[in-house]
């Protein structure tokens, strides 16, 4: 029997196919597209700039810097790289935009707003922010740049919102290579969370339900707390040593005054080693790229101990992944014991999201195509990059039309419990 006999399998195929017509138009949509945008570039060279690199990276290219988009477009290459690398046009101001136009397309108040540092290898020293550190491309600290994103994940797509180039303190103390970069004046060190903080008050007003990040971020306290300040819901991981206290484990009373003890804290891994196997639910999680996905998770009121402080009433969340060799996760969350588990399982394995956006941005836009060294030139190049990742989103949900696949973001029915 063969594979196209099976009913799904015509339909996957007959959903894969592409008309002629719909190739053909897609020029005129993305100058449609930029409509919205091109006011923004203040003279007519720099809107003439603005629409030939948008199209150079929503081209074949292989590399999809300034000197092959020029070439292909048959123009001199040195002012389509002083526009993407030094251009007095206010990248801010289009980004600003691009949330906007999110907001109308993407509208849904359970979206996930997923935050994360992404590195760039660098062989040289010259580049704004370069420096030895954490490299995860690379698995290892090595020479790179590093930058902090915000992406949004909804029911009817995902796509980046805003950037913010990480400015490591050697290099905010240093007068010469932040001259030499054109670092703004008002630009100081800032740790990545911190950063984080300032991305997400940019993208207030997009509709989204809760906020997911790393265990960099998710470890330290005060980004938590400031996250609770602004109402905001949040599934965070945390390193496997957090300190938890399970308020709910039985603890005897003191022989002598009655009073009940206080659970002791204990590490976040040992205290899920000591868990009993029937605690453990398991879910089938789908819209994964490599398709279902099976974990097992529990949660718990706990209190977490940093330092001698002791933090407010939170939810542990602890997964781990149904295969020979499980991965295990451990987040915290400040939503309310009435939201159930498969809703925080939701939106932690919603931070894959933002892995494939960068694997999308790097292949079909060049996000990580560049050769610019200044704070401009980096953030103008990331703007580009990401107006032109917004137009594949757009277009991947025309042309989907009412199938667009598995890969949208998980929502209440993207994940489901499955029987023991």
């Amino acid at each position: 029997m063969s594979l196209l006999d099976k009913e799904e399998a015509r339909l996957l195929l007959e959903d894969a196919t592409l008309e002629a017509a719909t190739v053909r138009e897609c020029r005129q949509r993305i100058t449609r597209f930029l409509q919205r945008y091109l006011p923004l570039f203040y003279r007519s060279e720099q809107r003439e700039n603005a629409t030939l690199v948008i199209q150079g990276r929503l081209s074949g290219l292989e590399r999809k810097t300034s000197e092959p988009i020029a070439l292909q477009a048959g123009v001199q290459r040195k002012p389509v790289q002083q526009f993407v690398g030094a251009g007095c046009w206010d990248d801010e101001a289009v980004t600003a935009e691009l949330r906007r136009h999110v907001a109308e397309e993407l509208a849904d108040p359970d979206a996930v707003f997923v935050l994360d540092p992404s590195a760039f290898p660098k062989k040289g020293t010259e580049s704004c922010g370069v420096a030895r550190q954490w490299c995860g491309r690379l698995g290892k600290v090595d020479n790179c740049q590093v930058g902090v994103f915000l992406a949004i994940a909804a029911a009817g797509g995902a796509t980046l919102l805003d950037r913010r180039l990480y400015l490591p303190k050697e290099w905010a103390s240093d007068p010469v290579r932040r001259q030499k970069c054109h670092v703004p004046r008002e630009v100081r060190f800032r740790e990545k969370w911190r950063i984080e903080l300032d991305l997400l008050e940019r993208s207030r007003d997009v509709p989204h339900g809760w906020v997911t990040s790393d265990e960099e971020a998710g470890r330290v306290s005060t980004f938590r707390k400031r996250l609770r300040q602004r109402r905001e819901r949040y599934v965070l991981d945390v390193p496997a040593n957090t300190l938890v206290r399970d308020l709910d484990e039985p603890v005897p009373r003191r022989r002598r005054c009655g009073a009940r003890r206080k659970p002791p804290f204990r590490r976040a891994d040992e205290w899920a080693a000591r868990q009993p196997a029937e605690r453990w639910q398991k879910f089938t999680v789908r819209g994964g790229e490599k398709g279902p996905i099976e974990v097992e998770a529990l949660v718990a009121r706990v209190q977490t101990k940093d330092g001698q402080r002791v933090g407010p009433e939170e939810r542990l969340v602890v997964l781990r992944t149904v295969e020979a060799n499980p991965k295990t996760h451990y987040a915290l969350s400040n939503a309310k014991p009435s939201v159930p588990l498969e809703a925080l399982v939701r939106v932690r394995m919603t931070r894959h999201r933002i892995e494939e956006l960068f694997e999308a941005g790097n292949g079909e836009v060049g996000l990580d195509h560049y050769e610019v060294r200044s704070w401009v030139g980096w953030h103008h190049h990331m703007t580009l990059s990401m107006l032109g990742l917004w137009f594949l989103v757009l277009e991947k949900r025309r042309v989907g039309g009412k199938n667009p696949g598995d890969h949208g973001a998980p929502d209440a029915r993207g994940i489901q419990p499955t029987a023991a």
